[in-house]
């Protein structure tokens, strides 16, 4: 589930007009709606209750010596190229990370191509999202940091590490918060982006699917716009037969 969440179709321009207009609608709709979701959350996602005062909490945490010693173990791989963090995790850091999570789309790179012509082509997913916590690097300035393309602010690259390994921590702790994303239509998972390598980041994806059109229709709409850029389309189509979690639990349980 790295890329499309659906098969290819083939469209027409007008068709694509049509759908790209729906799927502005349903994406900000479910970004939207899992903000607020998340906003409810925010204490239970919040550092301090998993690593107690080691995040600056006033409480103590049952598990907050399970988690450090995990998030230390966790963190050492970013040492080095093309992260480069200090050899040692400041525990100052976690103090760092707040409690406001963030969402950013999903972006991967597809190669279009058709029997004249072929181009790489930045895409975004409407129905995936990154959950972290909000730092001064936003997801497109850390690919560019770490890429060398763009500035490189070594605390900025650090917190956006920290904060990514905190948010795994927070949701390994409270097993709990899966499921109930699931009852909300979503899928949370670890997935890694190849810009940012070895670090895992926790995606949530609705069971809305979305679908990359063929590539000759990606190219044509890429050249038409002058940037080579383009935005998943929601599968309007699949709405009726939307999975039901609890439904189908229900099913399985008198069937």
């Amino acid at each position: 589930m790295a890329e499309s969440t659906g098969a290819n179709k083939t469209l027409t321009f007008a068709e694509l007009a049509d759908l790209r207009r729906k799927t502005e609608v349903v994406s900000k709709h479910l970004h939207d709606r899992l903000m607020s979701h998340l906003e409810t959350l925010r204490p239970v996602l919040s550092p301090d209750r998993t690593l107690g005062k080691y995040a600056g909490g006033k409480g103590e945490s049952p598990q907050a010596d399970k988690a450090l010693a995990q998030l230390q173990q966790n963190y050492r791989p970013f040492t080095s190229k093309p992260f480069d963090l200090p050899n040692e995790l400041d525990l100052h850091w976690l103090g760092l990370v707040g409690n406001r999570p963030v969402l950013f789309p999903w972006e991967y790179r597809h190669e279009a191509k058709t029997d004249r012509s072929s181009k790489s082509v930045a895409m975004t997913s409407p129905i995936r999202w990154i959950l972290t916590f909000s730092s001064a690097y936003t997801l497109s300035q850390m690919k560019q940091a770490v890429a060398g393309k763009g500035e490189h602010r070594p605390e900025h690259v650090r917190q956006f590490v920290i904060n990514a390994l905190v948010m795994q921590i927070v949701l390994a702790q409270n097993p709990g918060l899966a499921a109930l994303f699931a009852d909300l239509r979503c899928h949370v998972q670890t997935e890694q982006a190849p810009e940012l390598p070895k670090l895992p980041l926790t995606t949530i994806t609705s069971m809305l699917p979305s679908f990359r059109p063929a590539d000759d229709l990606v190219l044509a709409a890429t050249d038409v716009s002058g940037v080579a850029a383009f935005v998943e389309i929601v599968d309007v189509a699949e709405v009726p037969r939307l999975h039901d979690p609890l439904r189908e639990q229900i099913e399985k349980l008198i069937g």
